[in-house]
């Protein structure tokens, strides 16, 4: 049974950093592109960020390009999302999600809420 548990969420003001994690078990973790998704309140599943299975691959979505940084630890089935400057449209439920590209979500998922 796949598990996506992603603690790491919380209120951070705008220009903070934040790094989510992701807890992954269930399936051979390391086979497999991971990605980041975030759904913003009232609106729709957007794609962030993903990276291959080995980790030497990246690529992220034009609103977070430059600020974000996706990465894995294959040995303890865990990805990361490491946000830098943060800012209020990044506010929303952030999951992970197997797959390039992914925007339909398994987990619960992580609240960030970017506020003064």
């Amino acid at each position: 049974q796949v598990q996506l548990v992603e603690p790491g969420g919380g209120l951070v003001q705008p220009g903070g950093s934040l790094r989510l994690s992701c807890a992954a078990s269930g399936f051979t973790f390391g086979k497999y592109p991971m990605s980041w998704l975030r759904q913003a309140p009232g609106k729709g599943n957007e794609w962030v960020s993903s990276i291959s299975s080995e980790g030497t691959s990246t690529i992220y979505a034009d609103p977070v390009k430059g600020r974000f940084t996706i990465s894995r630890d294959n040995a303890k089935n865990i990805l990361y999302l490491q946000m830098n400057s943060l800012q209020p449209d990044d506010t929303g439920v952030y999951y992970c999600e197997e797959g390039w590209y992914t925007t339909e979500p398994r987990g619960k998922g992580t609240l960030v809420t970017v506020s003064s």
